[in-house]
């Protein structure tokens, strides 16, 4: 899984279809951070949701849980309401609603959780790391954007096939022309990232094929990053450096693309 939110957005979705128990949503989350916290973006919502303001408490394993799975199950009970996946990036903000506090914290956090009707006002989540242990959800009250159609699920296999490829022929590139090159072997490089992805699992109601989806997103995602992680001793221009930039990018909207797809299609 690549970010809380995601995990969140599956698990929850899980959880309100009735596959899936409290308890296995709290012990996705743990995954991330063995600490999870609660807190509302404004006094507005912490009147409208009586959470704290702005100090967080923590969640506990027992009835912490209970206060954000409470948050989410009221903002669905709306006529037409469900859960999206949002994973903005400067220059790419799809699916926020413009001008609010929540799309400004979730394009700084480059994910987050809109959950409502579109047209109507809902609740919005981002999540923020207080520390290597700590993981605060930031609950805001937003307006529900009508979302941008995702691709087919079919159309994002084949396009994180193609992803999967151009993703090592880049690779390979830039190993070759000497931007990023080192003394560590790049294969073993992507096999701790995969292993970062997969501490994460999906429930057992997501879709095979969404699963394959998200499972190829990480395995492009893991060859980016490394590709990206230019070691301090090995020069590059400025060019080279944009060289790269306009390489990678069309690869990374991809991955966003299929992962959004993916998600929505897990978590309905």
């Amino acid at each position: 899984m690549c970010s809380p939110s995601a995990t969140l957005t599956l698990w929850a979705g899980s959880w309100l279809a009735g596959r899936s128990a409290p308890d296995d949503v709290l012990d996705a989350l743990r995954a991330w951070a063995s600490r999870q916290s609660l807190a509302a973006g404004d006094p507005v919502t912490g009147g409208h949701t009586g959470l704290p303001w702005p100090a967080a408490e923590p969640l506990d394993a027992g009835s912490g849980i209970m206060v954000l799975l409470k948050v989410i199950r009221e903002a669905v009970r709306a006529p037409g309401a469900h859960l999206r996946l949002v994973l903005p990036v400067p220059g790419d903000p799809r699916g926020l609603p413009v001008g609010s506090e929540f799309a400004t914290a979730a394009m700084e956090a480059e994910e987050g959780i809109l959950i409502g009707a579109p047209g109507s006002d809902g609740t919005g989540l981002v999540p923020q790391w207080v520390d290597e242990d700590t993981l605060q959800w930031t609950v805001y009250r937003t307006a529900i954007p009508t979302p941008v159609p995702d691709v087919a699920l079919g159309e994002a296999e084949y396009a994180m096939r193609e992803a999967v490829r151009d993703a090592a022929d880049a690779l390979m590139r830039l190993q070759t022309t000497g931007i990023g090159t080192g003394d560590d072997d790049p294969r073993e490089l992507i096999e701790d990232e995969l292993a970062a992805y997969s501490r994460h699992q999906y429930p057992d109601s997501a879709p095979l094929r969404a699963r394959r989806i998200l499972d190829s997103a990480d395995h492009v995602a893991a060859i980016l990053t490394v590709a990206q992680q230019t070691p301090t001793s090995s020069p590059a221009s400025a060019s080279a450096m944009q060289a790269q930039e306009t390489l990678f990018r069309p690869l990374w909207n991809a991955i966003r693309t299929a992962r959004l797809a993916a998600a929505h299609a897990a978590s309905v």
